[in-house]
């Protein structure tokens, strides 16, 4: 796998970090992740809870081992210590300055480990006047301005379902890991390279505005809520046929052209409102009646393979129950079960880039809170009386 013989220390805990250190145990790191004896990350609380596992949990701490350490402890601490020192890349998802508070500054962690990559995860940033506030992807999404532009015309603004803002950061960490290792492997100097990484919430969400930055920037007007249609593409959008909805997303001209034909509506070809895209956005309630009219009388799975037939980028608005069993779904293993020792068969998401030669895999259940400690402490050197004196003191 791309990242076997990479050890990551992981120190992050709920979302945006286990998302980013999970994504680099699917792709072969040994990811140890650290947790607070006896209670563990407080996202094994949370969500659909079988059999004593979080389902939910499960999903982002796969591959995985779990090292119990009381970073509250001297003795635990110097555990983490040695191994940063034995390790190439450090996560962490506290607050900007929370780390050093405990004794771990760059300059230590530099001293520690000369070619360590230290990636922070924060809500906005390690730097600036907002680098010491909390913040969760509700908080992002709406200083990110992305539910401004998130919502129907006449309503308010709304946040996306998925908690994108934790994900985004936790993807563009396991980017900048990546990135970062390939430097150090490829910086063609005889020194180590010692190699910061920040994500952020709030970043990772104003990243993904795309074009309606672009266009703000061009015009300084603020973008309106366009609900399912899009701001600058028109037909597009959900659509209503006999029995359900059906998705259309023609947003070039030939697509256009396509649609047209498929749908049998060749006399919107001689409507002058319809004859270029943006005439056809300033008509957008005017054409989208149109092409609904006509949907209307058939079924989805008939609109689903003529529009498919004809070229014309379209889908089924599906529920996950549809989206598990869909063959392409099942074909690209996007729905994978583990078995765990003592949880049973457990279903999670696939890792969703593949690799030709060296495919991601599942290789070790989610572990319990310190499942892996005596392993991990005895790799560092420690013996089973210094493992005992630890647990003794309260350290693991």
């Amino acid at each position: 796998m791309p990242l076997t013989g990479i050890r990551v220390v992981d120190l992050t805990r709920i979302l945006a970090g286990p998302f980013c250190t999970g994504m680099l145990a699917d792709m072969g790191a040994d990811v140890i992740k650290v947790e607070t004896p006896g209670i563990g990350d407080p996202l094994r609380q949370q969500g659909a809870i079988r059999d004593g596992l979080s389902w939910y949990f499960a999903g982002f701490n796969r591959n995985k081992r779990s090292l119990s350490l009381n970073l509250r402890h001297e003795e635990g601490r110097a555990v983490l210590a040695r191994l940063i020192a034995q390790s190439d890349v450090l996560v962490e998802n506290f607050r900007p300055g929370v780390l050093a508070q405990m004794g771990f500054a760059e300059a230590r962690l530099r001293e520690l480990k000369p070619d360590l990559v230290y990636c922070n995860i924060s809500g906005f940033g390690t730097t600036g006047p907002y680098r010491e506030r909390p913040s969760f992807d509700f908080i992002a999404q709406a200083m990110s301005g992305f539910m401004s532009v998130t919502g129907m015309p006449d309503g308010p603004p709304l946040r996306a379902g998925p908690p994108l803002a934790d994900l985004v950061a936790g993807l563009h960490g396991a980017l900048g890991i990546c990135a970062a290792l390939v430097r150090r492997g490829h910086s063609g100097r005889g020194d180590p390279v010692f190699e910061t990484v920040g994500a952020s919430l709030n970043n990772g969400l104003i990243s993904l505005l795309s074009f309606l930055a672009a266009n703000y920037f061009a015009t300084g007007e603020e973008p309106l809520r366009t609900g399912n249609d899009h701001a600058i593409v028109a037909p597009y959008g959900m659509f209503r046929t006999k029995d359900g909805e059906v998705a259309l997303a023609p947003s070039q001209e030939q697509s256009y052209q396509r649609l047209v034909d498929a749908l049998g509506l060749a006399e919107l070809r001689a409507d002058p409102r319809f004859a270029t895209n943006d005439l056809r956005v300033r008509h957008r309630a005017a054409i989208n009646a149109a092409v609904e009219a006509q949907l209307l009388n058939e079924t989805t799975d008939y609109w689903i393979d003529t529009l498919n037939a004809a070229g014309v980028p379209c889908g089924r608005v599906m529920g996950l129950a549809e989206v598990f069993a869909d063959p392409q779904v099942v074909d690209q293993q996007m729905v994978v079960e583990q078995e765990h020792p003592g949880h049973g068969t457990v279903r999670m998401l696939g890792f969703p880039i593949k690799f030709g030669e060296a495919p991601c895999q599942l290789r070790r259940p989610t572990p319990e809170v310190g499942a892996d400690t005596d392993a991990i402490l005895a790799a560092l050197g420690y013996t089973a009386a210094d493992i005992a004196a630890l647990r003794a003191a309260g350290a693991v």
